[in-house]
């Protein structure tokens, strides 16, 4: 696993160099991923436009900012995306603000397509759901995880499923909704329960 996740981490973008990289495939009609159509080309051209709104407009709560700063040794978050993702585009931008507030974190991306053997280590219920995030200590040993969703969202997608089998596109439009209306809030809850366990652990 170790030698995954650091041949992974030599391909790997730091946030901005994600955004560049969508953007200027964008300029080529392409997405990032190694299936191309005029569908990812779409959804990735959205996916954009929802990152540079949450770059702008995304506030980090001060219970997040405070409990990011009890890190107290270097972590590097590993996170799994690709561009044409819209859970991906509505989650990264927070966990870059996030990351911000620690020196002691380096976010760090990689496309799925490009790392599958990363990706076949952390799947979700079998799938390559994305975003998902490793969390990593100086040694590059796994801490912790993440993803494909919030917790709220997460659970949305399950009961969603339960009742209709499919995850459809009336059910995706509710979701992004969702998103909209929370602001980054679920996942910031997320993150310091996730940040918390990290320091139970290391005690």
């Amino acid at each position: 696993m170790k030698k995954i996740i650091e041949k992974s981490l030599e391909n790997s973008y730091t946030y901005q160099q994600f955004r560049n990289l969508v953007s200027h495939l964008l300029t080529k009609n392409k997405s990032t991923g190694h299936k191309q159509s005029e569908e990812m080309t779409a959804f990735s051209s959205l996916n954009d436009r929802r990152m540079k709104r949450l770059d702008k407009t995304i506030k980090i709560s001060d219970e997040t900012s405070a409990v990011m700063n009890t890190i107290s040794q270097p972590q590097t978050w590993l996170v799994i995306a690709e561009g044409w993702c819209g859970d991906a585009a509505q989650n990264l931008p927070i966990i870059h603000k996030i990351a911000e507030t620690s020196n002691l974190v380096n976010l760090k991306v990689v496309l799925r397509d490009d790392n599958e053997d990363l990706m076949n280590l952390f799947l979700t219920n079998g799938g390559k759901s994305i975003p998902k995030l490793i969390a990593l200590d100086k040694n590059n040993n796994v801490i912790n995880s993440w993803g494909p969703r919030p917790t709220i969202a997460a659970r949305m997608v399950a009961n969603y499923k339960t009742q209709h089998g499919v995850i459809d596109a009336n059910f995706k439009q509710d979701l992004q909704v969702w998103y909209n209306k929370n602001k980054g809030e679920n996942i910031q809850d997320d993150f310091i329960k996730l940040v918390r366990n990290i320091q139970v652990e290391e005690v």
